[in-house]
């Protein structure tokens, strides 16, 4: 499935002239990878950014660790940094991030399976968080890469 939607990202994104970049934490990088598997995805995907820990989100992607602390990093708040932080640092047309729990673990109040998403355009950041539930970790992150894909489809669409 995910082979299905970076290569309709790529359609779309060739055909507005658009570029995409990634911010990802629970992920690693799976995103970038879904989209770099695909051949001639060179002219839509520059750079992503792997911020695992929440150092590497504020020293590349501007994340404000005042938001980290009142939030944590398993939140929508920044999920938005984030995607806001990638967008601008790879000067592309939408952003994607990604940061969640994906096992094994969790707590009462932030529990394995949370993932929070969020897109940056130039029209603004949306945000969602979704209960994936504790399905293991490799489903989690590959649920959450589809769920990243698919936002990077809508949020292209409506440009």
């Amino acid at each position: 499935m995910t082979q299905d939607l970076a290569t309709q990202l790529l359609a779309l994104a060739t055909e507005k002239g658009a570029t995409v970049t990634t911010a990802e934490s629970c992920t690693g990088g799976m995103v970038a990878a879904a989209i770099t598997d695909i051949a001639g995805s060179s002219a839509i995907f520059e750079r992503g950014f792997v911020t695992y820990s929440n150092i590497a989100k504020q020293e590349m992607l501007g994340v404000s660790a005042a938001t980290l602390e009142a939030h944590g990093a398993v939140s929508e708040e920044v999920a938005r940094e984030m995607a806001i932080g990638a967008r601008n640092a790879a000067n592309a047309t939408v952003a994607v991030a990604i940061s969640g729990i994906a096992g094994p673990g969790g707590s009462e109040f932030k529990p394995e399976g949370r993932v929070c998403f969020a897109t940056a355009t130039a029209q603004g950041t949306t945000s969602e968080t979704i209960e994936f539930g504790a399905l293991g970790r490799a489903n989690v992150r590959a649920e959450a890469t589809s769920r990243a894909l698919s936002l990077l489809l809508t949020a292209l669409s409506s440009i």
